[in-house]
């Protein structure tokens, strides 16, 4: 898995980094810091879960344990944001926001690697890596094939 980046996050100030020692997504990002993707499913009937879903929508479980999936998977969505927020958004230009539908069932709205400010192709191979947001690692998806971005310009 890729281990997150060293330099400063493209996208976001230091102190939008989340407080992880009282986040109920503590494990994802406990993971991530070891480079590898750690979601919720039921302890039940291990049905994937969505970040912070408190049931499970298969049993009705309140049970959830976290465990590390294949960081794979395929955008499902993506926009362009052309909003930036001063003080907050490093980005001076369009950047966008993919869904991504994992191998292990799991969706997770993220945004790229790299700084692009083209949409992400629908049905595009992905892998999640992990950027750097004031020393913490967050998903981020990478294209793990070319994109002719000639289509989009």
């Amino acid at each position: 898995m890729t281990a997150p980046h060293d330099a400063p996050d493209w996208l976001l100030h230091d102190e939008l980094a989340p407080d992880v020692d009282n986040d109920p997504l503590a494990p994802l990002y406990e993971g991530s810091a070891r480079g590898e993707l750690v979601l919720p499913f039921c302890a039940s009937c291990v049905l994937p879960l969505d970040l912070e879903q408190p049931v499970c929508d298969g049993c009705g479980s309140l049970e959830c344990v976290w465990r590390a999936v294949e960081p794979v998977g395929t955008v499902h969505s993506s926009t362009v944001m052309h909003r930036a927020e001063p003080g907050l958004v490093r980005a001076d230009r369009p950047y966008p926001i993919v869904d991504v539908e994992l191998a292990s069932g799991h969706r997770l709205i993220m945004t790229t690697l790299e700084s692009t400010q083209f949409p992400l192709p629908i049905d595009a191979p992905v892998r999640v890596a992990f950027r750097n947001l004031g020393g913490i690692a967050v998903p981020a998806a990478q294209l793990t094939a070319p994109v002719e971005t000639e289509a989009f310009s």
